[in-house]
């Protein structure tokens, strides 16, 4: 039966690889498949492996189907193409907590009605509705509100890198048909205060529970951790405490994550089964056990609403309660077996879990823990159990982290032995318990103020992070089956020997260049520019994508993609301009990279600059020499800085970058006045690839430029269905009359450019990499 289960996730799984959903022609094989039931049974011998094997091949099939028929729905509901961008009107409650920042608020919406005609009923949409340009709006936004909204929408699209986080995937896991904007004209109207429906009563009180908790905390410190693990606001939490958390290895306990939905199951089931057993009459209807279970399956059914039922805590519940089904009878359980049950049902429920990082996780915290707890012949003592399974955790994680994250916090063994029961059994019941005697929350943050100072120290020791490339799946899998080997129960022999089963892990190669030849990779930021330069030694990044409200570009997409290709530092840094969009994620790229120097074309009192190592203005006449590439800014020049009226776009650093015959000409968002200027300054500007000026404006890309410089291949960074129409399709058509052929990172994703004696070779990693998922470029 183990292995008819498993074949059916691995079927779910195989979809969620497909660049498009299978024709339903297919299904005709699933009657015939089902013939093998009709089979007799053979309890040994080739028949009845052939029976077996015939029934585990069905199992796959009905896995695939099923993943099929609900892709299929889920689709069904997205945003029809001819809708995007248009004016829609309707009606739905605001399903989710609110987040507010400096440009707006964002919220979910479960749409009740679409009053514009002939639009398909969406179930779920994500929207963002924008401060008044005095920042002052009487009327906010809350949870549980049904409101009559004029919205424009756009089908759901994210950024496409390497190693990159699949925003589609997660907004199609979590049934958002579209996002975009509340329109302010006709103006918004709240219809009812509370939704009369269970999601809107549950949303309500989620919101007054967090008014009341900011309200009592007066915005202390740790009132957005004490939010966070009471009603799932994990956006409550500020990103400096964020980032030491997750440094610490500690940040799946500051949300409401599967381990604190099982351990307020196992209090709630302690204290019932306890208490039962000091009730005879009621423990002979039924035992203490399972008074117990049935306890703990309800408190977690009650966390995870009051959390938002959130797909995280959704996975845990579903896997607690077939666990407790499976200890329900008072023979011994078969751990693994119930896991997989759990497993099946998560699947059956969620399809895309097996895309999302948090799955491979929970699952595989889980199965290490049931691995080093069950099956032993001897219990160990409470202290080395606990210290058992945190090395087994630690150990089993840590390949799945690498891969899905690139780093693994060598501190974390350390901070979650502390952390662990701290915010587990002391933090969150106070949490809980202070919605009822709101003092407590007093007490809750007093003891997150002392354990966060901790983790803020630890999360500042040089040695707290290990960061690695990003290693091949072969070898984290080679790594967990060593995991599992070292944690065999004692006795077996050269259990030791499965640490060598680490070693392709530790030492995975990382890709080098040639001598003589050089790369480019137009990394996809949406609406900004970010460009890694590597030659055989050496690693220049121009521009660093946008600064959005609580978050950049650099920290977001830029350094985790340098981390997972191996760029563990820059020989230079270029930020061609003072605008958002290209100079946003400097700081975090500068906090998180070691960096040589920095060339850039910002104000000389810009705050960006302090700390920066060795900055330096961009000037005409700059040159240097990497591995045989060579490097020379073509613009502005000296004189440029010393006066005159100048848009900040034509102090934009014009970078060439050459190795023999093919060379890469990058302008930032120079405008007509910067071409001129290159035109007139007699320099060779020709080059073989272009990444277009200003994203592709209408200001740029003047004629006479597109003409000298007669690039065999253009590049726009542009974000989807961006406000500005970037690129322009006048623009656009230019570049094509001239024979170039067009990239665009909204639609290829990241661009990558190799150099080389052979020419350039262009790729694209959307088109490669696609799932059925993906919207199709528009």
């Amino acid at each position: 039966m183990r292995a008819y289960l498993l074949a059916f996730c691995l079927g779910i799984g195989w979809l969620q690889q497909q660049a498009e959903l299978p024709p339903t022609s297919w299904l005709w094989l699933l009657p015939l498949l089902s013939t093998v039931l009709l089979l007799p049974r053979f309890s040994a011998g080739p028949a009845a492996l052939l029976r077996r094997a015939a029934i585990t091949l069905l199992c796959a099939a009905l896995g695939v189907a099923w993943a099929t028929w609900r892709a299929e729905l889920r689709l069904a509901e997205r945003l029809p193409d001819h809708w995007q961008g248009v004016d829609i009107e309707l009606v739905g409650v605001i399903a989710a907590l609110p987040h507010a920042d400096a440009r707006g608020e964002r919220f979910v919406l479960d749409v009740e009605k679409v009053l514009t005609p002939g639009v398909p009923t969406m179930p779920r949409v994500q929207l963002a509705r924008y401060w008044p340009r005095d920042g002052v709006r009487e009327v906010r936004m809350r949870a549980g509100e049904r409101w009559h909204l004029t919205v424009r929408l756009k089908i759901p699209h994210g950024t496409h890198n390497l190693h990159g986080f699949d925003l589609e995937a997660w907004m199609l896991e979590q049934g958002i048909a579209a996002s975009g904007y509340v329109r302010e004209k006709p103006v918004p109207r709240r219809l009812a205060a509370q939704a009369a429906t269970a999601r809107g009563r549950i949303a309500a009180a989620r919101a007054d529970i967090r008014s009341r908790i900011f309200t009592r905390l007066e915005d202390g410190p740790y009132a957005g951790v004490i939010a966070a693990l009471v009603v799932g606001d994990q956006r409550s939490i500020p990103h400096a405490q964020w980032r030491a958390f997750t440094r610490t290895g500690v940040n799946h306990l500051l949300s409401i994550s599967g381990l604190h939905v099982t351990m307020i199951a196992a209090l709630a089931g302690w204290f019932v089964a306890t208490a039962w057993r000091r009730l005879p009459r009621a423990a002979e209807r039924i035992a203490a056990r399972q008074a117990g279970l049935i306890a703990a399956v309800l408190a977690a059914f009650g966390y995870s609403l009051l959390a938002g039922f959130q797909v995280p805590a959704q996975r845990t519940l579903f896997t607690l309660a077939v666990l407790a089904l499976a200890f329900w009878g008072r023979r011994e359980p078969r751990p693994f077996s119930a896991l997989l049950w759990a497993l099946l049902i998560v699947l059956l429920i969620d399809p895309w879990a097996v895309v999302s990082a948090g799955f491979w996780l929970s699952f595989g915290a889980m199965a290490a823990i049931l691995w080093v707890s069950f099956g032993r012949v001897a219990r160990p003592a409470k202290l080395r159990g606990w210290i058992s399974v945190q090395a087994a955790v630690t150990l089993a994680l840590a390949p799945a982290l690498l891969l899905l994250f690139q780093q693994v916090s060598l501190v974390s063994p350390f901070a979650n032995a502390v952390a662990i029961p701290v915010v587990s059994w002391l933090v969150t019941p106070l949490a809980l318990l202070g919605v009822i005697v709101p003092p407590l929350w007093d007490a809750a943050a007093a003891v997150m103020e002392w354990l966060g100072s901790g983790l803020a120290w630890a999360s500042n020791l040089s040695w707290a992070v290990m960061v690695r490339p990003a290693p091949q799946p072969w070898t984290a899998a080679l790594a967990l089956a060593g995991t599992f080997w070292l944690l065999l129960p004692r006795g077996f022999p050269a259990r030791a020997l499965g640490g060598l089963f680490f070693l392709p892990l530790a030492f995975s190669p990382v890709e080098t260049l040639a001598p003589g030849g050089f790369r480019a990779d137009v990394i996809d930021v949406g609406q900004g520019t970010a460009i890694l330069i590597r030659t055989a030694r050496h690693a220049l990044l121009y521009d660093t994508g946008a600064a959005f409200a609580d978050s950049d570009a650099g920290e977001r997409i830029v350094v985790p993609y340098l981390r997972a290709i191996g760029v563990g530092e820059l020989s230079g840094l270029i930020v061609s301009h003072d605008d958002n969009d290209h100079s946003g994620g400097l700081r975090s790229v500068l906090r998180d990279l070691r960096t040589g120097w920095l060339l850039h074309g910002l104000p000389a009192d810009s705050p960006l600059l302090r700390g920066a190592p060795e900055p330096r203005r961009c000037a005409r006449g700059q040159r240097w020499s990497w591995d045989g590439v060579r490097f020379a800014i073509l613009n502005p020049s000296r004189a440029a800085y010393e006066g005159g009226k100048r848009s900040d776009n034509d102090f934009s650093c014009v970078l060439r970058v050459s190795a023999g015959t093919q060379s890469l000409l990058i302008t930032g968002d120079a405008e007509r006045r910067g071409e001129l200027e290159l035109l007139e300054s007699g320099q060779d500007i020709g080059a073989t690839v272009l990444v277009a000026g200003h994203h592709g404006s209408r200001t740029s890309s003047i004629a006479e430029f597109v003409d000298r410089v007669h690039p065999e291949h253009v590049v726009f960074t542009v974000g989807h269905r961006n406000r500005f129409g970037h690129p322009h399709p006048e623009v656009v058509g230019r570049f094509r009359e001239a024979g170039s052929q067009v990239l665009r990172s909204d639609r290829a994703g990241l661009v990558r450019l190799t150099f080389g004696q052979a020419g350039v070779t262009a790729s694209e990693y959307r088109p490669a990499h696609r799932r059925y998922w993906h919207a199709p470029p528009s």
